[in-house]
């Protein structure tokens, strides 16, 4: 198959990614399979998260109140964090 310079995609044909999008919003990639090469990637992902020791009461409090307010103790735990930094801040600023 000749590659077209100006086209972006050469399963869709499509010149533009709005069309390539509208494309693969009414086609299945699996009627398409033969069509595709492998592909090599190289990720290097860092974690963003800090993980800190916590006392087991506290830690069981943690988890009760997060159950009874429908979210996950981590989501919990950095609300509060966050409110906590919030305050001291503009309590910095007076």
């Amino acid at each position: 198959m000749k590659k077209s310079s100006n086209r972006k995609s050469s399963v869709s044909r499509a010149r533009t990614y709005r069309a390539m999008g509208d494309f693969w919003d009414s086609h299945d990639l699996s009627d398409f399979w033969d069509k595709t090469r492998p592909a090599r990637a190289s990720v290097h992902l860092e974690s963003e998260e800090s993980f800190y020791g916590i006392e087991k009461g506290l830690s069981q409090t943690i988890n009760k109140v997060a159950k009874q307010r429908g979210v996950s103790p981590h989501t919990l735990v950095n609300l509060w964090l966050q409110e906590k930094i919030r305050k001291l801040k503009t309590a910095g600023r007076g």
